[in-house]
């Protein structure tokens, strides 16, 4: 029987993660990017980051073919790091090929001085 943490980490040995900074640096080039908030509706109204499509994790696999192309750069966060890990590994399984889970979410984005909105 595995525990949550235990998902979590395998789902994390299967994706790429990348930093805020890095973060920051993909739209400070001007690099093509899109981030994918997949928060629930309540967190998502306290405040994100600019520019960014929301669809909550629970609706992730029915929503996300209508929204973001296969081929699209995508970093997916959430508050801290675990549901945006899943949900990238959800959009691999999908056959999305350039996903990415932004590492401590949008509570690492605020504290680093990312722009909110």
């Amino acid at each position: 029987m595995k525990t949550g943490l235990d998902l979590i980490t395998e789902a994390k040995a299967r994706i790429k993660e990348v930093t805020v900074a890095q973060v920051m640096e993909m739209q400070k080039s001007g690099q093509p990017l899109t981030l994918l908030d997949v928060r629930d509706l309540q967190e998502v109204n306290l405040g994100k980051i600019p520019g960014t499509l929301h669809i909550s994790r629970g609706n992730l696999e029915t929503k996300v073919e209508a929204v973001i192309p296969r081929d699209a750069h995508v970093v997916i966060y959430c508050a801290s790091g675990n549901r945006s890990a899943f949900a990238a590994d959800t959009m691999q399984a999908m056959g999305y090929t350039d996903v990415a889970s932004m590492a401590g979410g949008f509570r690492a984005w605020a504290e680093a001085g990312g722009d909110v909105e």
